[in-house]
């Protein structure tokens, strides 16, 4: 399998940075395509009884998700890659699913800290098994163990 298209699922957490410079390696030593994508969420604590979120609740997440994305541009393109990036607002196994097929994606990445994650949620449970159930490519883990 040749991997032309490479999604990294990007938070700006030290496992995030670490699975963005494992991304640009193997981007660059496969002459990949890249794409940068960042998700805005909301905790089902913020939910109010009807599931509404307050729209400022709402536009405050999203600008630092954009923050978290713009970072991982810029750090990508001062390596000297091209890369796209992509916000998206929802459920992040959803998003990360919908993005990839979208792009058009061979490959998600994403980081993974051992010991505690933002990612470990995804490989716990119904919603990991969401990920690795529903993704449209394959998935590259990159491993940091804190």
């Amino acid at each position: 399998m040749k991997y032309r298209r490479i999604l990294l699922a990007y938070n700006g957490s030290q496992e995030g940075r670490r699975a963005l410079f494992e991304c640009a390696d193997l981007a660059s030593f496969l002459q990949a395509e890249t794409h940068l994508l960042a998700v805005a969420s909301m905790p089902p604590s913020l939910f109010l009884t009807e599931g509404f979120v307050p729209e400022e609740l709402l536009e405050e997440e999203k600008k630092r998700t954009q923050a978290i994305l713009d970072e991982g541009i810029r750090t990508l393109k001062e390596r000297g890659f091209n890369v796209t990036g992509h916000l998206a607002v929802g459920e992040p196994v959803e998003e990360i699913c919908r993005v990839a097929r979208e792009v058009g994606a061979d490959l998600i990445v994403l980081g993974h800290n051992q010991n505690t994650s933002w990612a470990a949620r995804w490989w716990k449970g119904s919603v990991g098994a969401s990920l690795l159930d529903y993704a449209p490519c394959s998935i590259l883990i990159a491993l940091s163990k804190g």
